[in-house]
């Protein structure tokens, strides 16, 4: 991974401190980092994990709706973030953790000072259930 833009280092320096979960993607759509609390949400440690590019890490977490379908694109709150540069939010399930666990993602851009897209900062709810 190259050098990364300041906005996501200063995103990932805030991420590592937050008691909420946080998941950073930079603008290529990649896994760039997420944080303590995430990977409760997640399942693995991020060292485990590592930085990967969205499809395989989409694939691994494998985001459904309340029936168990796949998301498809357009529902999916960090593609959204990251196609069409503005924040999302939705709730569905993460299904590769075996138990269909239910959260809740708001998505919100990156951007430089000059309004260049940096990546997403993304936070996790667990929903109870």
């Amino acid at each position: 991974m190259g050098q990364q833009p300041l906005e996501m280092i200063l995103a990932r320096q805030l991420a590592e401190h937050l008691a909420f979960p946080v998941v950073l993607i930079d603008a290529d759509g990649s896994l760039a980092f997420y944080n303590e609390p995430a990977e409760q949400v997640i399942g693995v440690r991020f060292e485990e994990f590592g930085a990967l590019p969205y499809d395989d890490w989409s694939q691994r977490v494998q985001p459904v709706d309340a029936d168990g379908r796949p998301l498809a694109a357009e529902e999916r709150p960090l593609l959204i973030a990251v196609r069409e540069r503005r924040p999302s939010h939705a709730r569905l399930r993460l299904a590769a953790l075996g138990d269909g666990r239910e959260v809740e993602i708001t998505a919100i851009p990156l951007l430089s000072q000059s309004g260049e897209f940096q990546g997403i900062f993304a936070i996790f709810w667990e929903q109870p259930g």
